[in-house]
């Protein structure tokens, strides 16, 4: 959020001055809670501890002993005790019966005035009406969205108008290199299926 309006003051031919009090939210030493540990949560928790980010982590399963100590995470076993204590809480479950609409009003609720959600998984995992609320009346600091319900939103939506909300493309892997990479995988896994062979990325191993 803080880049992007940096960005708009840079470019904008209104701007006459940079002011000097006009500061962001510091990441080094903040707390990051991330609601689903699986290999994606863990990747972001391994750059976070470059940052020397504070871990929660709140997933169906704990992580073993090695791999939390491996990026000084820590396990919520409620979820409620992650977004009381978090600074930036971000979103990376599967979409599923259980976690549709799983941060809702009293989840928000939960989160401190100066927290950031972050949304990287599906835009249905949060009640999108419940979001407007709580960033229209400073329930929470921001959120910074790269998933919506629909995508893209109505033009007329109200989370489009909001300052305290960025909103990208479901851009999370759009590089040339992770559609690549991405593409040769379904191709392998389609070879290993025609070979009769086993399916190097089976989402439901047997």
């Amino acid at each position: 959020l803080y880049f992007h309006a940096g960005c708009h003051i840079a470019v904008s031919p209104d701007t006459k001055y940079f002011a000097v009090d006009w500061l962001g939210v510091e990441v080094t030493r903040a707390t990051l809670g991330i609601i689903g540990m699986g290999s994606i949560g863990y990747k972001v928790a391994q750059r976070a501890r470059a940052f020397n980010m504070r871990i929660l982590y709140h997933n169906r399963i704990q992580r073993r002993k090695e791999e939390e100590e491996a990026v000084g995470a820590h396990y919520c076993a409620k979820m409620e005790d992650l977004l009381q204590q978090s600074d930036f809480v971000m979103l990376v479950v599967n979409l599923t019966p259980e976690t549709h609409k799983l941060i809702g009003k009293k989840e928000l609720e939960l989160m401190k005035p100066t927290a950031t959600l972050i949304n990287i998984s599906r835009g249905a995992v949060i009640d999108q009406d419940a979001l407007v609320e709580a960033l229209q009346n400073k329930i929470i600091r921001a959120a910074a969205l790269d998933v919506t319900n629909p995508e893209p939103l109505p033009r007329d939506h109200p989370l489009l108008n909001l300052n305290n909300v960025i909103i990208t493309p479901h851009i999370g892997t759009a590089t040339v290199q992770a559609i690549r990479m991405m593409a040769e995988e379904a191709i392998a896994n389609m070879l290993a299926v025609l070979n009769d062979q086993p399916i190097p990325s089976e989402v439901f191993p047997k």
